[in-house]
């Protein structure tokens, strides 16, 4: 099978930023143009965009919104957007600006009937984004953690028509650590619902690693690639072949 790659931009103050753990104030800035970004992943092959509005993700509102407009003008892949949107509203409005899937995260575990109140109303353009602290669910740009399971949570819209769920390790995220593929793979036999698997992903092996689970647990169909774009130790060429 093919895995779905999403490179990520993620924004802070309009720039185009890493964090380690989702630690706002361990932020790498990488780019100051993140429409040139954007056209760079398209150009070197990409299927999706993947764009996180971190100030928005604290905020419970979108802050960058100008750097997400950019984005969106610079590429003709689909783009899929998380961070501060927590309302039917905010989902009308990203989509109708031209985003392909929006994703929601605090707004999954706090309000699930938001959730699935978007989801019928835009059938397979919500994602649920389910980021956990030691296999528990994280809010508020993971700065509170809950007492429900990732596996618990998911199977809450099992039946939701949601297009996808990104999981996340936060405490690999940003530390090119390699995925936590055995949690992943528990939430994948969890739910019949297609699982993007995110943080750590630091090389080539991590890619072929995914590839093979995906063999056997056929919902796990694509991840999320950050810092190890960014800082080179991982090109486009390599993980587009490794696909």
């Amino acid at each position: 099978m093919t895995l779905t790659l999403y490179p990520a931009i993620d924004l802070k103050d309009g720039h185009c930023v890493r964090l380690l753990r989702g630690e706002m104030d361990q932020a790498t800035v990488f780019g100051t143009d993140p429409g040139a970004q954007a056209a760079a992943w398209q150009r070197a092959g990409f299927a999706w965009v993947h764009v996180v509005d971190l100030n928005g993700a604290f905020a419970g509102k979108t802050v960058n919104e100008d750097a997400v407009k950019s984005i969106l003008a610079h590429v003709s892949i689909p783009v899929q957007l998380g961070g501060g949107i927590r309302d039917i509203a905010g989902v009308e409005r990203w989509l109708a600006a031209g985003i392909t899937r929006v994703i929601l995260g605090s707004a999954a575990a706090k309000n699930p009937a938001l959730v699935r109140e978007a989801a019928k109303l835009f059938p397979g353009r919500v994602v649920v984004g389910i980021d956990a602290k030691g296999g528990m669910v994280a809010t508020e740009g993971w700065a509170e953690t809950s007492d429900i399971p990732a596996p618990e949570l998911a199977k809450r819209f099992e039946d939701a028509g949601i297009a996808a769920i990104i999981y996340t390790d936060i405490a690999r995220d940003g530390m090119k650590t390699g995925l936590n593929l055995g949690e992943t793979k528990a939430l994948a036999r969890a739910v019949n619902i297609p699982i993007i698997a995110s943080g750590g992903v630091a090389s080539v092996a991590d890619i072929v690693a995914l590839k093979a689970a995906a063999a056997e647990q056929p919902n796990l169909n694509g991840t999320i690639l950050g810092r190890a774009l960014y800082d080179g130790s991982l090109t486009p060429a390599e993980a587009l072949a490794a696909c």
